[in-house]
């Protein structure tokens, strides 16, 4: 965390979520001021610190609904809500002092694309399916030999999480796909093959296969694997512990706090020279 970074003040969405406190409580060890929170009413937590919420000592501050009051003289919007949450976020956060906006939500479609280009006139927007520094150099990596590799090289995308996730694929494994198919001069929805289901389902050649597991408590388990007939390469990546998403996010805070209004990904935030 950089000095400019402690005199900021951060606002996190859904702070009673798994998500929400580990974002809330990373702010407060991270020097940053956390000073104000949204959550739904069924959560039922309007009479809690959102200190406590987070496994710190009390800040004075309690979640509302309302995302204005949330935000009031916030620096930074975070996000690792629901699409439709995060969407209607954006509109609430006009008029705010808010001026740099992190999306971690996933299950984001081309139907929310348009309204988060059009708040990037307004905030620096960092958005990203995974902001673990281990995920994006993955991401990278996908890219850089997806563009080396021929389409006699096969890509599979394997991706495991916790029973409880809602999306399939992940974000993150979204995002993996997508580095694929830049590497290789297209795009995921022309590139991607549909799942490998019953007794007629052949590869086309240059395809990138996906697949998903749910089970148990996983963080998230991610691998990318390139075959050829005589050897086979494996980018892989596990999360050990959920605190490194909301330490890249918190990186990724502090970076947009400085930035002018646009719309940034990782690549961005760590210089890795690709921007997404």
């Amino acid at each position: 965390m950089t000095t400019a970074g402690t005199a900021l003040k951060v606002a996190v969405a859904g702070v009673a979520g798994r998500m929400g406190r580990q974002l809330a409580g990373m702010a407060i060890s991270q020097g940053l001021t956390l000073s104000g929170a949204s959550e739904v009413a069924a959560a039922g937590v309007f009479d809690e610190d959102i200190g406590v919420l987070a496994g710190h000592r009390p800040v004075g501050i309690w979640p509302t609904p309302n995302v204005a009051e949330a935000a009031a003289g916030a620096d930074i919007w975070i996000d690792f809500t629901r699409p439709e949450a995060t969407i209607a976020a954006l509109d609430a956060l006009k008029g705010t002092s808010v001026r740099a906006v992190v999306i971690g939500t996933t299950g984001l479609g081309a139907e929310h694309a348009a309204a988060i280009h059009a708040a990037a006139v307004r905030f620096a927007i960092v958005k990203s399916g995974n902001f673990s520094l281990g995920v994006n150099l993955l991401q990278a990596f996908t890219r850089l030999a997806a563009s080396r590799l021929g389409k006699d090289w096969d890509i599979e995308i394997l991706e495991s999480h916790h029973r409880m996730k809602i999306d399939a694929p992940s974000g993150t494994a979204l995002m993996l796909a997508d580095a694929a198919a830049q590497g290789r001069g297209g795009t995921r929805e022309d590139l991607v093959a549909p799942p490998y289901l019953g007794p007629d389902a052949p590869r086309k050649e240059g395809q990138i296969g996906m697949s998903v597991r749910r089970a148990g408590g996983i963080y998230g388990e991610h691998e990318v694997l390139f075959g050829a007939a005589r050897e086979v390469l494996r980018f892989s990546h596990m999360a050990l512990d959920r605190a490194v998403f909301a330490e890249g996010a918190l990186h990724a805070a502090v970076w947009a706090a400085s930035q002018p209004p646009g719309l940034y990904g990782m690549d961005d935030v760590l210089g890795l020279g690709h921007t997404g």
